[in-house]
Protein backbone atom coordinates (compact mmCIF):
# COMPACT_ATOMS: atom_id res chain seq x y z
CA UNK A 1 0.00 0.00 0.00
CA UNK A 2 2.90 2.24 1.03
CA UNK A 3 4.41 1.71 -2.26
CA UNK A 4 1.30 2.44 -4.29
CA UNK A 5 0.98 5.30 -2.14
CA UNK A 6 4.67 6.48 -3.12
CA UNK A 7 3.68 5.73 -6.81
CA UNK A 8 0.64 7.42 -6.98
CA UNK A 9 2.50 10.51 -5.48
CA UNK A 10 4.96 10.59 -8.12
CA UNK A 11 3.27 10.14 -11.23
CA UNK A 12 0.97 13.16 -9.97
CA UNK A 13 3.81 15.22 -9.21
CA UNK A 14 5.02 14.46 -12.73
CA UNK A 15 1.77 15.32 -13.94
CA UNK A 16 1.93 18.72 -12.40
CA UNK A 17 5.20 19.39 -13.41
CA UNK A 18 4.43 18.35 -16.81
CA UNK A 19 1.16 20.43 -16.75
CA UNK A 20 3.12 23.13 -15.09
CA UNK A 21 5.64 23.09 -18.16
CA UNK A 22 3.30 23.01 -20.80
CA UNK A 23 1.48 25.84 -19.35
CA UNK A 24 4.82 28.02 -19.30
CA UNK A 25 5.59 26.64 -22.66
CA UNK A 26 2.26 28.26 -23.92
CA UNK A 27 2.63 31.49 -21.65
CA UNK A 28 6.88 31.94 -23.18
CA UNK A 29 5.70 31.08 -26.85
CA UNK A 30 3.35 34.17 -26.92
CA UNK A 31 3.63 36.42 -29.99
CA UNK A 32 5.65 39.53 -29.03
CA UNK A 33 5.38 42.38 -31.22
CA UNK A 34 7.76 45.02 -30.78
CA UNK A 35 6.53 48.50 -31.61
CA UNK A 36 9.73 50.23 -32.70
CA UNK A 37 10.03 54.02 -31.51
CA UNK A 38 12.72 55.84 -33.44
CA UNK A 39 13.16 58.93 -30.83
CA UNK A 40 14.17 58.81 -27.17
CA UNK A 41 12.08 58.85 -23.94
CA UNK A 42 9.79 61.56 -23.90
CA UNK A 43 9.62 62.12 -28.05
CA UNK A 44 6.27 62.32 -29.55
CA UNK A 45 6.10 58.71 -31.00
CA UNK A 46 7.42 56.94 -27.17
CA UNK A 47 4.67 58.94 -25.14
CA UNK A 48 1.74 57.96 -27.83
CA UNK A 49 2.99 54.12 -28.19
CA UNK A 50 2.71 53.71 -24.48
CA UNK A 51 -0.36 55.27 -24.35
CA UNK A 52 -1.98 52.06 -26.18
CA UNK A 53 0.72 49.53 -26.52
CA UNK A 54 -0.89 47.29 -23.43
CA UNK A 55 -4.23 47.56 -24.92
CA UNK A 56 -3.15 46.33 -28.63
CA UNK A 57 -1.50 43.61 -27.12
CA UNK A 58 -4.87 42.06 -25.70
CA UNK A 59 -6.41 42.87 -28.85
CA UNK A 60 -4.20 41.18 -31.15
CA UNK A 61 -3.55 38.38 -28.27
CA UNK A 62 0.12 38.97 -28.28
CA UNK A 63 2.42 41.00 -25.73
CA UNK A 64 3.33 44.54 -27.55
CA UNK A 65 6.91 45.67 -26.41
CA UNK A 66 8.04 49.65 -26.83
CA UNK A 67 11.00 49.17 -27.93
CA UNK A 68 13.47 52.35 -28.27
CA UNK A 69 16.00 53.28 -31.09
CA UNK A 70 16.73 56.35 -31.65
CA UNK A 71 19.47 58.29 -33.42
CA UNK A 72 20.66 60.24 -36.22
CA UNK A 73 17.13 62.09 -36.40
CA UNK A 74 14.61 59.50 -36.25
CA UNK A 75 16.52 57.23 -38.98
CA UNK A 76 18.60 54.79 -36.95
CA UNK A 77 15.14 52.99 -35.88
CA UNK A 78 13.51 53.63 -38.98
CA UNK A 79 16.57 52.05 -41.02
CA UNK A 80 15.59 48.78 -38.55
CA UNK A 81 11.75 48.75 -39.09
CA UNK A 82 12.30 48.65 -42.66
CA UNK A 83 15.32 45.89 -43.03
CA UNK A 84 12.76 43.80 -40.37
CA UNK A 85 11.04 40.65 -41.45
CA UNK A 86 7.55 41.42 -42.99
CA UNK A 87 5.70 39.04 -40.72
CA UNK A 88 4.23 41.80 -38.26
CA UNK A 89 6.40 41.44 -35.53
CA UNK A 90 8.37 44.08 -35.80
CA UNK A 91 6.39 47.90 -36.50
CA UNK A 92 7.26 51.41 -36.38
CA UNK A 93 5.52 54.12 -34.52
CA UNK A 94 5.92 57.24 -36.79
CA UNK A 95 4.88 60.28 -37.09
CA UNK A 96 5.44 63.25 -39.94
CA UNK A 97 9.10 63.53 -39.77
CA UNK A 98 8.98 60.17 -41.57
CA UNK A 99 8.42 61.73 -44.86
CA UNK A 100 10.24 64.97 -44.34
CA UNK A 101 13.26 62.91 -43.02
CA UNK A 102 13.18 61.56 -47.34
CA UNK A 103 13.59 65.05 -48.54
CA UNK A 104 15.89 66.01 -45.56
CA UNK A 105 18.85 63.71 -45.56
CA UNK A 106 21.03 63.57 -48.79
CA UNK A 107 21.21 59.85 -48.25
CA UNK A 108 19.31 57.34 -46.28
CA UNK A 109 19.53 53.54 -46.02
CA UNK A 110 15.89 53.05 -46.51
CA UNK A 111 12.72 54.99 -48.56
CA UNK A 112 10.01 55.99 -46.36
CA UNK A 113 7.21 55.20 -49.09
CA UNK A 114 8.58 51.94 -50.86
CA UNK A 115 9.97 50.16 -47.63
CA UNK A 116 6.82 50.78 -45.60
CA UNK A 117 3.53 50.23 -45.61
CA UNK A 118 0.56 52.17 -43.40
CA UNK A 119 -1.13 49.87 -41.06
CA UNK A 120 -3.25 52.57 -39.34
CA UNK A 121 -3.37 56.30 -38.84
CA UNK A 122 -3.55 56.95 -35.18
CA UNK A 123 -4.23 60.83 -35.32
CA UNK A 124 -3.16 63.91 -35.45
CA UNK A 125 -1.39 66.77 -33.54
CA UNK A 126 0.30 70.17 -33.95
CA UNK A 127 3.07 72.12 -33.09
CA UNK A 128 3.46 75.25 -30.18
CA UNK A 129 5.89 78.03 -31.11
CA UNK A 130 7.52 78.23 -27.22
CA UNK A 131 9.96 80.72 -25.88
CA UNK A 132 11.56 80.66 -22.14
CA UNK A 133 9.20 83.42 -20.37
CA UNK A 134 12.74 85.12 -18.99
CA UNK A 135 13.04 86.42 -22.88
CA UNK A 136 10.45 88.99 -22.36
CA UNK A 137 7.94 88.29 -24.85
CA UNK A 138 4.42 87.77 -24.38
CA UNK A 139 3.26 87.45 -27.84
CA UNK A 140 4.22 86.00 -31.32
CA UNK A 141 4.58 89.45 -32.95
CA UNK A 142 6.65 90.94 -29.97
CA UNK A 143 8.97 87.31 -30.51
CA UNK A 144 9.44 88.62 -34.31
CA UNK A 145 10.77 91.73 -33.35
CA UNK A 146 12.91 90.48 -30.79
CA UNK A 147 14.19 88.01 -33.82
CA UNK A 148 14.74 90.42 -36.06
CA UNK A 149 16.55 93.06 -33.82
CA UNK A 150 19.23 89.89 -33.92
CA UNK A 151 19.31 88.01 -36.56
CA UNK A 152 21.45 84.66 -35.86
CA UNK A 153 21.95 85.81 -31.80
CA UNK A 154 19.08 83.37 -30.60
CA UNK A 155 18.99 79.56 -30.30
CA UNK A 156 16.18 77.07 -30.74
CA UNK A 157 16.34 73.31 -29.75
CA UNK A 158 15.01 70.40 -31.55
CA UNK A 159 14.30 66.30 -31.47
CA UNK A 160 17.50 66.25 -33.80
CA UNK A 161 18.59 66.96 -37.25
CA UNK A 162 15.24 66.05 -39.66
CA UNK A 163 12.76 65.99 -36.52
CA UNK A 164 9.72 67.44 -36.88
CA UNK A 165 10.28 69.86 -34.39
CA UNK A 166 13.41 70.59 -36.63
CA UNK A 167 11.99 71.23 -39.48
CA UNK A 168 8.95 73.19 -37.94
CA UNK A 169 10.82 75.81 -36.39
CA UNK A 170 12.96 75.96 -39.53
CA UNK A 171 9.73 76.08 -41.78
CA UNK A 172 8.63 79.16 -39.03
CA UNK A 173 11.58 80.87 -39.47
CA UNK A 174 11.76 80.85 -42.95
CA UNK A 175 8.36 82.21 -43.69
CA UNK A 176 8.70 85.07 -40.89
CA UNK A 177 12.27 85.89 -42.41
CA UNK A 178 14.29 85.17 -39.24
CA UNK A 179 17.27 83.39 -38.50
CA UNK A 180 18.44 81.35 -35.46
CA UNK A 181 21.26 78.65 -34.44
CA UNK A 182 19.63 75.23 -34.75
CA UNK A 183 20.65 72.68 -31.17
CA UNK A 184 19.51 69.25 -31.94
CA UNK A 185 19.00 67.44 -28.69
CA UNK A 186 17.60 63.47 -28.30
CA UNK A 187 13.68 64.36 -27.72
CA UNK A 188 11.09 66.75 -27.54
CA UNK A 189 11.04 66.44 -23.99
CA UNK A 190 15.02 67.15 -23.88
CA UNK A 191 14.28 70.59 -26.34
CA UNK A 192 11.37 71.76 -24.09
CA UNK A 193 13.32 71.29 -21.09
CA UNK A 194 16.32 73.49 -22.81
CA UNK A 195 13.42 76.26 -22.98
CA UNK A 196 12.44 75.76 -19.36
CA UNK A 197 16.04 76.31 -18.35
CA UNK A 198 16.08 79.35 -20.48
CA UNK A 199 19.26 78.00 -22.10
CA UNK A 200 17.61 78.24 -25.57
CA UNK A 201 15.36 81.03 -26.93
CA UNK A 202 13.32 78.57 -28.68
CA UNK A 203 11.27 75.63 -29.19
CA UNK A 204 8.28 74.31 -31.59
CA UNK A 205 7.59 71.42 -29.95
CA UNK A 206 4.40 69.11 -30.71
CA UNK A 207 1.04 69.78 -28.49
CA UNK A 208 2.54 66.51 -26.49
CA UNK A 209 5.56 68.04 -25.09
CA UNK A 210 4.17 71.43 -24.22
CA UNK A 211 0.56 70.85 -22.49
CA UNK A 212 1.34 69.43 -19.71
CA UNK A 213 3.29 72.98 -19.04
CA UNK A 214 0.36 75.48 -19.38
CA UNK A 215 0.78 77.80 -16.75
CA UNK A 216 4.26 77.38 -16.21
CA UNK A 217 5.94 80.25 -15.26
CA UNK A 218 9.22 79.47 -17.20
CA UNK A 219 7.66 79.13 -20.20
CA UNK A 220 5.86 81.35 -22.58
CA UNK A 221 3.56 79.56 -25.68
CA UNK A 222 3.25 82.23 -28.06
CA UNK A 223 1.17 80.42 -31.02
CA UNK A 224 -0.03 77.15 -32.75
CA UNK A 225 1.03 76.18 -35.80
CA UNK A 226 -2.19 74.04 -36.87
CA UNK A 227 -4.60 75.61 -39.64
CA UNK A 228 -7.52 76.01 -37.11
CA UNK A 229 -6.42 76.49 -33.14
CA UNK A 230 -6.17 73.36 -31.04
CA UNK A 231 -8.69 72.22 -29.24
CA UNK A 232 -6.49 71.25 -26.69
CA UNK A 233 -5.28 74.61 -25.96
CA UNK A 234 -7.89 77.17 -27.21
CA UNK A 235 -6.36 80.46 -26.19
CA UNK A 236 -3.01 80.17 -28.24
CA UNK A 237 -3.53 81.95 -31.32
CA UNK A 238 -2.31 80.27 -35.03
CA UNK A 239 0.89 81.36 -36.00
CA UNK A 240 -1.01 83.02 -39.09
CA UNK A 241 -3.68 84.87 -37.39
CA UNK A 242 -0.64 86.01 -35.12
CA UNK A 243 1.73 87.70 -38.26
CA UNK A 244 3.08 84.86 -40.02
CA UNK A 245 -0.05 84.62 -43.47
CA UNK A 246 0.12 81.33 -44.87
CA UNK A 247 2.13 78.94 -42.11
CA UNK A 248 0.65 75.87 -41.28
CA UNK A 249 2.56 73.20 -39.82
CA UNK A 250 1.06 69.88 -38.31
CA UNK A 251 2.16 66.13 -37.92
CA UNK A 252 0.48 62.61 -38.32
CA UNK A 253 0.97 59.76 -36.16
CA UNK A 254 0.71 56.15 -37.26
CA UNK A 255 1.82 52.85 -37.46
CA UNK A 256 3.90 51.37 -40.10
CA UNK A 257 5.72 48.23 -40.85
CA UNK A 258 7.77 46.76 -43.36
CA UNK A 259 7.07 46.69 -47.10
CA UNK A 260 5.74 43.21 -47.82
CA UNK A 261 3.62 42.74 -44.87
CA UNK A 262 0.45 40.24 -46.45
CA UNK A 263 -2.65 42.45 -46.77
CA UNK A 264 -4.46 40.18 -44.62
CA UNK A 265 -1.99 40.80 -41.70
CA UNK A 266 -2.54 44.80 -42.35
CA UNK A 267 -5.84 44.52 -41.89
CA UNK A 268 -5.65 42.11 -38.91
CA UNK A 269 -3.74 44.71 -37.03
CA UNK A 270 -5.47 47.57 -38.49
CA UNK A 271 -8.81 46.39 -37.09
CA UNK A 272 -7.18 45.63 -34.10
CA UNK A 273 -5.68 49.43 -33.57
CA UNK A 274 -9.09 50.47 -34.38
CA UNK A 275 -10.93 48.60 -32.07
CA UNK A 276 -8.08 49.66 -29.56
CA UNK A 277 -8.66 53.29 -30.43
CA UNK A 278 -12.75 53.39 -29.85
CA UNK A 279 -11.86 52.46 -26.12
CA UNK A 280 -13.35 55.80 -24.42
CA UNK A 281 -10.27 55.15 -21.76
CA UNK A 282 -7.45 54.92 -24.70
CA UNK A 283 -9.07 58.01 -26.24
CA UNK A 284 -8.77 59.69 -23.14
CA UNK A 285 -5.16 59.04 -22.59
CA UNK A 286 -4.46 60.46 -26.01
CA UNK A 287 -6.75 63.75 -25.73
CA UNK A 288 -4.25 64.56 -22.61
CA UNK A 289 -1.60 63.86 -25.24
CA UNK A 290 -2.76 66.32 -27.71
CA UNK A 291 -3.58 64.36 -30.11
CA UNK A 292 -6.84 64.52 -32.07
CA UNK A 293 -7.67 61.04 -32.69
CA UNK A 294 -8.38 60.26 -36.38
CA UNK A 295 -8.82 56.08 -38.01
CA UNK A 296 -8.38 55.29 -41.33
CA UNK A 297 -8.37 52.00 -43.43
CA UNK A 298 -4.60 50.89 -44.36
CA UNK A 299 -5.88 52.02 -48.31
CA UNK A 300 -6.77 55.50 -47.10
CA UNK A 301 -3.59 55.48 -44.51
CA UNK A 302 -1.58 54.83 -47.44
CA UNK A 303 -2.92 58.03 -49.52
CA UNK A 304 -2.24 59.96 -46.95
CA UNK A 305 1.49 59.03 -46.27
CA UNK A 306 1.81 59.76 -50.67
CA UNK A 307 0.09 63.18 -50.11
CA UNK A 308 2.61 64.18 -46.99
CA UNK A 309 5.42 63.28 -49.27
CA UNK A 310 4.82 65.38 -51.51
CA UNK A 311 3.88 68.25 -48.77
CA UNK A 312 7.02 67.28 -47.16
CA UNK A 313 9.21 67.99 -50.14
CA UNK A 314 7.62 71.80 -50.22
CA UNK A 315 8.31 72.36 -46.23
CA UNK A 316 11.86 70.88 -46.50
CA UNK A 317 12.31 73.53 -49.64
CA UNK A 318 10.95 76.26 -48.47
CA UNK A 319 13.18 75.99 -44.94
CA UNK A 320 16.41 75.35 -46.44
CA UNK A 321 17.18 72.59 -44.09
CA UNK A 322 19.54 70.14 -45.03
CA UNK A 323 21.04 67.05 -43.45
CA UNK A 324 23.99 65.51 -45.22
Amino acid sequence: MRSRSILCACLGWGLGLGLTLGLNGIASAQRVIRMVVPYGAGAVQDTVARAFSTELGQALGASVVVESRAGAGGTIGTAYVAKSAPDGNTLLLAAGSHTLAGHLYSKLPYDPIKDFVGVSLLGYLGYVIAAPASLGVNTLPEYIRLLKSKPGQFNYASAGNGSATHLGMAFFLAKAGLEMQHIPMKSTGDAVNEVLGARVQGVAAATIGVVGYRGDPRIKMLAYTGAQRSKFLTELPTAAEAGVPGFKFDAWVGVLAPAGLPKAEIERLNNAVQKVLADPVVQERFARLGVENTTASPDEFQKILRADWENAAQIVKASGARVE
